[in-house]
């Protein structure tokens, strides 16, 4: 168990078209011998919730979402990263009870996420225990904050959360521990403008000051794209030739 426990929620995104796959679900493909959504729900473990937006209960084999998981799904479908955030965060929030003061964003295509998820955990938890704030995520969403600190923001930290970085300094704004009343904020202000439909996540975020964080190397590699898919390792059945894998895998340390 962990001795130093933060509190969150996590909204794992995992709804897209996975055109590039030939419309394979991306939650589907397989590695060391998991689902990619299952490998995300496990990266989120400890959350006090989780929502998986996205797939529809037919698309999703019984199993795949863990048991206390919520599920909802972007209106319309297919309608962007916005709208599936914004739609999660509906979710927990209709939950009930107060939000804790972080909330975990995740897609669900990255296979070795959990790595990056632990870097994130400790940025949170070193900088708290350097501010002398609490590591477990500071006031919950919409309560008042003691110290000068925004209401819903963590202390000891930067206003509004941390954001994975890869090896070659790319952010990855979908491996994001954020200010649940800043991801709140910026789905209100989209809405209220016209842009949350079919918006970006570059859009949502833009206005959050965060503090990014350097992950283990391939921790935020992700599936786009068959070639992707085999230099990571990952399965999963092509539409034209059957099923798609490969040894990369082992490589790796997993099975495909």
């Amino acid at each position: 168990m962990d001795a130093d426990p933060l509190d969150f929620d996590a909204v794992i995104l995992a709804g897209g078209r996975s055109s590039r796959l030939g419309g394979v679900p991306k939650q589907s493909l397989t590695y060391d011998g998991d689902s990619l959504l299952r490998r995300s729900a496990a990266a989120a473990g400890g959350a006090r919730a989780a929502v998986v937006v996205g797939p529809d209960a037919g698309e999703v084999p019984a199993g795949e979402i863990p048991a206390g998981f919520l599920r909802c799904r972007e209106e319309p479908p297919f309608s962007g990263p916005a709208a599936a955030i914004a739609a999660g965060l509906a979710a927990l929030a209709a939950a009930g009870g107060s939000r804790p003061g972080l909330t975990l964003v995740l897609a669900c295509d990255m296979p070795n996420v959990e790595q990056a998820v632990v870097a994130l955990k400790a940025a949170l938890r070193a900088r708290a225990r350097g501010a002398g704030g609490p590591a477990a995520g500071g006031p919950a969403a919409g309560e008042p904050a003691a110290g000068g600190h925004s209401a819903g923001q963590p202390a000891g930290l930067g206003p509004d959360g941390v954001v994975a970085v890869s090896e070659d300094g790319r952010r990855q704004p979908l491996v994001g521990f954020y200010s649940t009343v800043a991801l709140q904020r910026s789905v209100a202000e989209l809405e209220r403008t016209g842009r949350l439909i079919n918006g970006s996540v570059r859009a949502l975020l833009a206005s959050l000051d965060v503090q990014l964080v350097a992950v283990p190397a391939g921790s935020t590699a992700d599936v786009d794209t068959w070639d992707d898919a085999a230099a990571l390792g990952v399965a999963g059945p092509d539409p034209i030739t059957g099923l798609r894998g490969n040894t990369a895998a082992d490589d790796l340390g997993g099975r495909a």
